[in-house]
């Protein structure tokens, strides 16, 4: 199995400006992630920035670094310049690692590269099922449904599967015999669907719910959606989450 990893990095950042490039044991946290990608079977590990200091720092530690344009209007888009600058072809896969994602096991990277390249799917993903029920109702997780065969049905900020016995009573509650399942945010893409992605432009379900996933579907693109081998550690996106993160680091180092 053959794939590449590709890893967007943004300076500019509402809760945490300058993010990747913030102090974790030492090291900027986009040198964790590209460093935890490299534990993986990748042909190769990609930063792909639009930022100049982001892109001098990259190169500081040896990483392969892209710089893109700045005005892109999604995460995809930034990947489909990559990998044409890349040179990758149609057949090729990649996978998209967030840059505030510095814990990312290197087994899930593999997982859903594996998961694309076993399956007839454009696009691989992972998910866990929520045991939470406030969880199944927090429009700030995605929620997904799928077939029989393990491919994606629908992505929604509302609650799906809506369980009208459970959810109807005095006291809802999760139906262990068809879970809830929060998408997890990792993708492999093969690369002809980046570029067909960004030829479609938005859709208007993408739109209404602000879930890029579901212009491929809206375009009958397959996308493929497997339970997390294991729960990955929650990326960084306050003060709070990089606190943690630096705890769990230094305590290791």
């Amino acid at each position: 199995m053959n794939f590449h990893v590709i890893i967007p990095a943004r300076y500019g950042s509402t809760r945490l400006p300058g993010k990747p490039l913030l102090d974790i044991g030492g090291k900027p946290m986009i040198q964790r992630v590209y460093e935890q990608a490299c534990n993986t079977q990748a042909a190769s590990v990609t930063i792909a920035t639009d930022d100049q200091r982001i892109f001098d720092s990259a190169q500081s530690f040896g990483a392969n670094v892209v710089m893109t344009a700045e005005d892109h209007e999604s995460g995809t888009d930034r990947l489909q310049e990559t990998v044409v600058k890349l040179g990758l072809a149609d057949e090729d896969m990649v996978v998209n690692v967030q840059g505030d994602e510095p814990l990312l096991p290197p087994e899930l990277v593999q997982q859903v590269a594996h998961n694309l390249a076993t399956t007839d799917s454009a696009i691989a993903t992972l998910c866990e099922p929520l045991t939470d029920i406030a969880l199944a109702f927090d429009p700030n997780v995605v929620k997904v449904v799928m077939d029989a065969m393990g491919f994606a049905m629908y992505f929604s900020r509302a609650s799906i599967p809506f369980h009208r016995a459970s959810y109807t009573s005095g006291q809802p509650e999760l139906n262990p015999a068809l879970p809830v399942y929060r998408h997890i945010g990792l993708y492999a893409y093969r690369v002809g669907l980046l570029h067909d992605f960004v030829r479609w432009g938005p859709c208007p379900l993408e739109q209404a719910e602000a879930l890029e996933q579901l212009r491929a579907m809206w375009h009958g693109a397959k996308i493929h959606v497997a339970v997390a081998q294991t729960t990955p550690p929650a990326g960084v996106d306050s003060a709070d989450d990089l606190a943690r993160v630096r705890a769990i680091i230094e305590a290791n180092q």
